[in-house]
């Protein structure tokens, strides 16, 4: 076998290898980003331990297709990079948030669709998980949450002692 034929091969394997290790892999399209704006998404996806990075369609396609996934192959055309993310919503977040930031990436930078916890979520789904807040704010919404009536209480006990005294 040639040995171009052997390194994408590898490339396959390492591109699995990755969506396998990741709770949610991102889908974008891109087109016309400068220098300074690539590298500033990726040190974005960097910061949160995402990866962005960009692959032949069709070895990713052939990525999925071993692993069983069929959903991406129309989504696989043009100029497409990948986030590859720890959790289910930080690639989407970032997304959302560069462009928000920065109005000229509207156009240049596109959410496709996702892959994530195994399953396949189109353009409209990524935009809704790019809503949920992170892990680490909804903890801490849970536990204010949780600690709100033990300090309502503390408080009312305190306003009865302090009106006797």
């Amino acid at each position: 076998m040639s040995e171009n034929f052997e390194a994408k091969k590898v490339v396959v394997e390492e591109i699995k290898a990755k969506i396998g290790a990741s709770k949610s892999v991102v889908v974008v399209h891109y087109e016309r980003l400068t220098v300074k704006e690539v590298t500033d998404l990726r040190n974005s996806f960097r910061n949160a331990n995402c990866e962005y990075k960009v692959y032949k369609n069709t070895l990713v396609r052939k990525a999925f297709d071993e692993l069983g996934v069929n959903d991406f192959d129309n989504d696989l055309n043009g100029a497409t990079a990948f986030v590859f993310c720890p959790d289910e919503t930080s690639g989407c977040s970032i997304i959302a948030k560069a462009v928000k930031d920065t109005p000229v990436l509207a156009d240049k930078i596109v959410p496709k669709c996702a892959y994530v916890s195994g399953a396949y979520v189109d353009a409209e789904g990524v935009k809704k998980l790019a809503a949920i807040p992170s892990r680490e704010v909804l903890l801490a919404k849970m536990l204010g949450c949780l600690q709100a009536p033990i300090a309502n209480l503390a408080f009312v006990l305190k306003a009865i002692a302090d009106q006797k005294s």
